[in-house]
C-alpha cells in the first residue's frame, strides 16, 4: 500500500502547486490591470511553465492508445506479451518522468537504469509488432529529454534518433523518417522546455536570496550606525548634564553653556540619524576629534590630540571617525580616566589611529557586553568594518596601564 500513499502524496502536491499557480496568476492579472489604469510599468509574470511534477508529462501516454486499441480488438498476436510490454513501458515511463523533476533523483543510477530498461522494452515491442507500437520511441525520447539534461543530451538524442530510425526502417520502411523526426523533436524540445523552466525558477530563487541578503545587510548597517551614533551622543548628553548640574549652584553662565552644548548635540544627533537612515552619512575625522575633545573635557578628562601626515580621503576619514566616536564613548563611560591621548599618524599608504587613556575601569566593564545574536555593535562592529576595508582594529590594556585602541587602515579604502 506504500505506492498508494506515495501516489496520493503526489496528487496532493500537484493540487497545492496548481492552486498556488492559479493564485499567482490572479495576482499577476490584477497587477496588470492596475498598471494599465495607472499607466505604470507592467509587472513580470510569476511561476510560468508546467508545474514541477511528473503529472505534466502523463498526458503524452495517450500516444500509446493505438497499441492499446489493437490489443482490445485482438489484432495483436500473442496479446499477453503485448499487454505485459505495454504495462512495463507505462510503469517505467511514470517512474522515470516523476523522478525527472527532482535533480537528485534525476541523476540517480536507478533512474538511468529504468530509462535503459524503457529503451529495451521499446525496441522489443517495436521489432515484434511494428505499426503503432513504433510510436513508443517518441515517448522514450520525451522521457530521455526529461532526464538527460546537460552536456550528454545531444549525443543521447542523436543516438536514440538513430536507433528509432533503424528499428522503424526494418519494420515500416520510409515511415521511419516520421518516427525518427518525432523522437528527435520530443527529446530536444522536452529537455529545452524543462531546462528553461528550471533555470527560471533558480534565477527567481537567486533573486529572492539576493534581495533577502540586501535587506539583512541594510539592517546590519542601520543597527550598527544607530548604535554608534546614539551610544556616543547619549553619553555626551549625560556627561554634559552632570556638568551642568554641578555648575548650576556656583556658575550659572557655565551651566547654561553646557545646556547649550546639550541642545547642539541633540540637534546634530537628529541630523545624523536622518542621514544614517538614508545611508548618506559620511563622517569627518576633524569633526569627530572636536566632539571628542568637547565630551572628554565635560567629563573632566584632559584631552591631547596629535595629528600628522597628509590629508585623508573621505572614506578613510569616515571609518576613523567611527573609531574615535566609539573609543571616546567608552573612555567617558567606563574608564575613570583623567587623561586621554588621541594620535593620528599617516605615513605612506597606511594611517594609524590610537586612543589611549590612563584609567583603571574600577568596577566597570571596559565595553558593554555584546549579545551573541546581534552583530555590528561597539568595537566588534568597528573591527568588522575595518577588516572589510583592508584594515585592522586592536583593543586592550595599554603598555603603561589604562586602555588602548589602535586602528590601522589603508589610505585608499576598499569599497
Amino acid at each position: 500500500m506504500s505506492w498508494m500513499r506515495k501516489a496520493a502524496h503526489q496528487v496532493g502536491q500537484w493540487r497545492v502547486e496548481r492552486a498556488r499557480r492559479r493564485a499567482d496568476m490572479e495576482r499577476y492579472k490584477a497587477a496588470r490591470r492596475a498598471a494599465r489604469k495607472s499607466g505604470g510599468r507592467l509587472p513580470e509574470p510569476e511561476n510560468l511553465g508546467p508545474p514541477p511534477t511528473g503529472f505534466a508529462l502523463l498526458p503524452w501516454l495517450l500516444m500509446g492508445l493505438g497499441s492499446f486499441s489493437n490489443l482490445l480488438q485482438g489484432r495483436t498476436p500473442q496479446p499477453w506479451i503485448g499487454g505485459l510490454g505495454l504495462l512495463a513501458f507505462n510503469s517505467l515511463y511514470v517512474y522515470v518522468t516523476f523522478r525527472a523533476f527532482a535533480k537528485e533523483k534525476r541523476r540517480a543510477r536507478s533512474t538511468r537504469v529504468a530509462l535503459a530498461l524503457m529503451g529495451v522494452v521499446t525496441c522489443a515491442l517495436a521489432i515484434v509488432y511494428g505499426g503503432s507500437w513504433l510510436y513508443f520511441f517518441p515517448l522514450l525520447g520525451l522521457a530521455t529529454g526529461a532526464v538527460m539534461r546537460g552536456p550528454w543530451l545531444g549525443r543521447a538524442g542523436l543516438a536514440l534518433t538513430a536507433l528509432a530510425a533503424a528499428v522503424s526502417a526494418v519494420r515500416d520502411g520510409w515511415d521511419a523518417l516520421n518516427v525518427a523526426y518525432g523522437t528527435f523533436l520530443s527529446t530536444m524540445v522536452t529537455a529545452a522546455i524543462l531546462s528553461l523552466t528550471e533555470a527560471v525558477r533558480e534565477l527567481r530563487a537567486a533573486r529572492e536570496e539576493l534581495a533577502r541578503r540586501a535587506v539583512e545587510e541594510e539592517r546590519l548597517r542601520f543597527s550598527r550606525d544607530l548604535h554608534d551614533l546614539l551610544g556616543h551622543t547619549l553619553s555626551v548628553i549625560v556627561v554634559k548634564s552632570e556638568a551642568a548640574r554641578r555648575l548650576a549652584p556656583s556658575n550659572m553662565d557655565a551651566a547654561l553653556l553646557q545646556i547649550t552644548d546639550i541642545e547642539s548635540v541633540g540637534r546634530q544627533a537628529l541630523t545624523e540619524i536622518r542621514e544614517a537612515v538614508t545611508g548618506y552619512r559620511q563622517g569627518s575625522l576633524a569633526t569627530e576629534l572636536d566632539r571628542a575633545d568637547s565630551a572628554l573635557t565635560a567629563a573632566d578628562i584632559t584631552t591631547v590630540v596629535h595629528r600628522s601626515g597628509p590629508p585623508l580621503p573621505a572614506s578613510a576619514e569616515a571609518l576613523l571617525g567611527w573609531v574615535v566616536r566609539e573609543a571616546v564613548t567608552n573612555v567617558v563611560r567606563h574608564s575613570g580616566a583623567a587623561r586621554c591621548e588621541i594620535t593620528v599618524a599617516g605615513a605612506g599608504e597606511r594611517v594609524r589611529l590610537s586612543i589611549a587613556d590612563n584609567g583603571d575601569g574600577t568596577g566597570v566593564q571596559r565595553t558593554p557586553p555584546a549579545r551573541p545574536d546581534v552583530g555590528g555593535t561597539g568595537l566588534k562592529g568597528l573591527k568588522e568594518r575595518l577588516a572589510a576595508a583592508g584594515g585592522s582594529l586592536e583593543a586592550g590594556p595599554g603598555p603603561q596601564g589604562g586602555f588602548l585602541v589602535t586602528a590601522e587602515l589603508p589610505t585608499e579604502v576598499a569599497t
